[in-house]
């Protein structure tokens, strides 16, 4: 299992609730993608930035579930699997998820009891023998 996610093997779609209304415009498909290179930020570690200069590659499709003044929920599929990608990359469009005590500020923390991340989809196939595995969990918020 370790050799398929780091393989990018394994299908993965997680659902969030952000800050604000979600403008970015997504593609034809109805997905779009944030695209920034993430490092870890060793002095106030477990934290990552965008770093343009020594990030590594970080990329993450999103789309657009629903939306009003106060918040969105958006569908996320991490291409790639940073520590904190999801959580940074949202923060760096303006649009921390709610109740993220690392990368939202104190009044967007305090929208929710936990974090609003939830993993609600993985799809994989099953080590042993490559049976297609799938599995959903539907977001409890």
């Amino acid at each position: 299992l370790s050799m398929a996610f780091e393989q990018r093997r394994i299908g993965k779609r997680y659902e969030a609730v952000v800050d604000g209304a979600w403008t970015l415009p997504p593609e034809a498909d109805g997905w779009g993608c944030i695209d920034l290179p993430i490092r870890l930020d060793w002095p106030r570690r477990p934290l990552s930035i965008v770093d343009p200069v020594d990030g590594r590659p970080s990329r993450t499709r999103w789309q657009l579930l629903a939306r009003d003044a106060q918040s969105s929920r958006l569908a996320l599929e991490p291409v790639t699997g940073r520590s904190h990608q999801l959580r940074l990359h949202l923060a760096a469009q303006g649009h921390a998820i709610l109740g993220d005590a690392l990368y939202a500020d104190a009044a967007v923390q305090a929208r929710a009891p936990r974090l609003l991340l939830h993993a609600c989809w993985l799809q994989l196939q099953h080590p042993a023998d490559g049976r297609a595995l799938q599995f959903d969990s539907p977001a409890p918020f």
